[in-house]
C-alpha cells in the first residue's frame, strides 16, 4: 500500500471512530463513549462493552492494510486471548451502515472489531505496580497461569520454521531496523550500535540452544506480548490478555521467551525481587531450568521491543506525548542492555533441619539477591514423577525418602546448580543438609566454578519447629512432607558443621521473630556475591 493510501485509508476509518463515539450506534446502552488510542488500534469503550478497530496498517511487523486482513485478525484475536481471558473476549463484529452512520452488527461490513467486556484499566499489573498495589500472591497467581498454560500448548513442528535461530535472529534485528529515523537521535546512534552488537554476541552463545529447545518442542503458541499492561488483577489472580494476533512468528515462541517479558517488564517497574519471585515460581512448576540460560537473551529482546513500540508511538504526532514516549523508549534499551550482562554468582546452600524456616529464607534470598532457587522437595518429587504438592505417601528411609533417592536427588541439585552457575546466576539450594558429605560436593563445586560459596545455617527451638511442622501439615500448601517423626529421626542422624564450615557459614536465628530474615542482618553482606 502507498503511503497515501494508507493516509486516506487511516482518514476514512478515523471518520468512522469519530462517528462511533456517538452512543446511540450501539445495539446496547452506552450514555458515554470514551475513545483510546494505540499505535495500531482505537479502542471505543462504549457503556459495558469495549470495541477495538485496528489501523489500516502496514508497519512490517503487522500488516492490517485490507479490510479482509482485519476481519481475520479480529477473528484470530479472539481465538488467542479466549485461551486466557475468556471472560473477556467475546467475539468478532462487523461495522455496517456507513462512515457517517455505522452500525454495530450489520452487514455488509466496512470494518470490523473486537467486541470484549469492559474492564477499569486501573486493575492493570503496570497502573497497580505504580500505586504499590501488587503483592507477592499475584505475582505467585501470575507464575502458576503461566506455568499452566504453557504445559497445555501444543510444540511447533520443525517444517514451520517457528522459534529456529534464523528467526529468532530475524525478530531481534527488527527492533533496530524498524526503527523510525528519529531513533539515533533521541538514543544516540554509538548505544544502539553497542545494544545490537552485545545482542548478536548473545545471540551467538545461545544459537545452538535455540534450535535444540525447538526439536525438544519447547516453541509453543504463547501470548507473545506479556508485558504488565498486558495483564490484569482480577479477584486476586492474574489474567494475561491482548496476545499477538497480527504476527504467528512473535507468538510462536519459546516459552522461556513468553516469561522473560514480564521477568523484564517487573525489572522496568523497579521490582526486581517481584521478578525474581516470579521466574522461580514459573521453575518450580515447569523445572524448566535447561531454558534459563536462554533468559537473558530474551529478557534484553523484550525490552527492546517496548523500545522499538516506544519509539514508533513518539514518531505518531495524533498520539501526543511524543517527549514522554521517546523517554520510555530510551528507558527500554538501557535496561535491553543491562539485562544482558553476567553480575558474578554466588553459591548459598541452607542448612537446617525440618521447620527450621529454609525455604523462608530461600525466598527471601532469592529476591533480594536476583537468585535462582533449587528445593530439594520439588526435586525429589520431579524425580518421581510428582507435583511439589503431591503427597508421596513414603516413609523415612524408604521409597522416595530411601538412601538411593536422597542421594538422587542431591546429584541432581548438584547438577542443576552446575548449569545455572556455568549461564552466570546466583543459585539458592534449600535442602536440609545436614551431612558433611552433601554440603562438601556443593563447596567443591564453587571452587571449581571459582565462585563464592556460603551456608546459610538456620536454627530454630524445638517447640518451634513442632509447631510449623504441625502448621504446615495442616494447611497442605508446602512440597514438604516432613511431620515430627521425620524431624526427631534428622535430628539424631544429623552431622553438626565443623569448623572448617562455620567459617563459611552466616547463621540465622529463627525463633518467629519477623526480623529473622531482615535485611539488617550482618549475614546478608556476605550473601552477596
Amino acid at each position: 500500500m502507498s503511503v497515501n493510501a494508507e493516509k486516506k485509508d487511516l482518514a476514512r476509518q478515523a471518520e468512522l471512530v469519530n462517528a462511533l463515539r456517538a452512543g446511540g450506534r450501539y445495539p446496547h446502552p452506552a450514555a458515554t463513549v470514551r475513545l483510546f488510542e494505540t499505535h495500531i488500534s482505537w479502542v471505543l469503550l462504549a457503556g459495558r462493552f469495549a470495541y477495538k478497530i485496528k489501523k489500516s496498517l502496514d508497519l512490517g511487523f503487522l500488516d492490517f492494510s485490507s479490510l479482509s486482513r482485519r476481519k481475520f485478525f479480529c477473528e484470530e484475536e479472539i481465538r488467542l486471548n479466549s485461551r486466557l481471558a475468556p471472560q473477556i473476549y467475546l467475539d468478532a463484529v462487523p461495522i455496517g451502515g456507513s462512515i457517517a452512520a455505522p452500525v454495530i452488527g450489520a452487514e455488509p461490513a466496512i470494518e470490523y472489531a473486537v467486541r470484549m467486556r469492559r474492564f477499569s484499566v486501573e486493575a492493570e499489573m503496570d497502573r497497580l505496580l505504580w500505586r504499590g498495589k501488587v503483592k507477592s500472591g499475584h505475582i505467585d497467581s501470575l507464575a502458576q497461569v503461566l506455568a499452566q498454560f504453557h504445559a497445555g500448548l501444543s510444540s511447533a513442528s520443525q517444517a514451520s520454521g517457528y522459534g529456529l535461530p534464523a528467526i529468532v535472529r530475524e525478530l531481534a534485528w527488527q527492533n533496530f531496523s524498524q526503527l523510525p529515523g528519529e531513533a539515533d537521535e533521541w538514543f544516540g546512534r554509538e548505544a544502539l550500535q553497542a545494544l545490537r552488537a552485545a545482542t548478536e554476541a548473545e545471540f551467538v552463545r545461545c544459537e545452538s540452544l535455540i534450535e535444540a529447545r525447538q526439536q525438544q518442542g519447547f516453541v509453543r503458541e504463547c501470548h507473545g506480548d506479556l508485558h504488565l499492561g498486558n495483564i490484569l488483577i482480577r479477584g486476586g489472580k492474574a489474567v494475561p490478555f491482548d496476545g499477538i494476533e497480527f504476527e504467528p512468528a512473535l507468538r510462536w515462541c519459546d516459552i522461556v521467551c513468553d516469561i522473560a517479558f514480564p521477568f523484564m517488564d517487573l525489572q522496568h517497574f523497579g521490582r526486581q525481587d517481584f521478578a525474581w519471585r516470579l521466574v522461580n515460581g514459573w521453575l518450580e512448576a515447569t523445572g524448566d531450568f535447561d531454558g534459563l540460560a536462554l533468559l537473558r537473551f530474551y529478557a534484553s529482546y523484550r525490552a527492546a521491543v517496548r523500545g522499538k513500540v516506544g519509539a514508533i508511538r513518539a514518531s505518531q504526532p495524533s498520539i501526543g506525548a511524543s517527549q514522554r514516549e521517546a523517554s520510555l523508549a530510551r528507558r527500554y534499551f538501557l535496561l535491553a542492555a543491562r539485562l544482558l550482562e553476567k553480575p558474578k554468582p554466588v553459591l548459598i546452600i541452607t542448612h537446617g533441619l525440618p521447620g527450621c524456616g529454609k525455604t523462608t529464607f530461600a525466598q527471601a534470598a532469592l529476591e533480594t539477591l536476583g537468585a535462582i532457587r533449587i528445593r530439594s522437595d520439588v526435586e525429589r518429587k520431579r524425580l518421581f514423577g510428582l507435583l511439589p504438592l503431591a503427597r508421596s505417601e513414603s516413609t523415612i528411609g524408604s521409597d522416595m525418602y530411601s538412601q538411593e533417592a536422597t542421594r538422587r536427588t542431591y546429584g541432581r541439585l548438584l547438577e542443576l546448580a552446575r548449569g545455572l552457575m556455568a549461564n552466570g546466576f546466583s543459585v539458592i539450594v534449600d535442602a536440609a543438609f545436614l551431612r558433611h558429605d552433601e554440603r562438601a560436593q556443593f563447596r567443591q563445586l564453587a571452587d571449581e566454578l571459582c565462585v563464592p560459596f556460603v551456608i546459610a545455617s538456620i536454627e530454630a527451638s524445638d517447640h518451634v519447629l513442632r509447631a510449623r511442622i504441625e502448621q504446615r501439615q495442616r494447611e497442605g500448601r508446602d512440597a514438604s512432607e516432613a511431620d515430627v517423626v521425620v524431624l526427631e529421626a534428622l535430628r539424631a542422624s544429623q552431622e553438626p558443621l565443623c569448623d572448617d564450615e562455620r567459617a563459611v557459614a552466616v547463621i540465622f536465628a529463627n525463633d518467629g521473630g519477623a526480623d529473622a530474615f531482615g535485611t539488617a542482618h550482618p549475614g546478608w553482606q556476605r550473601l552477596r556475591p
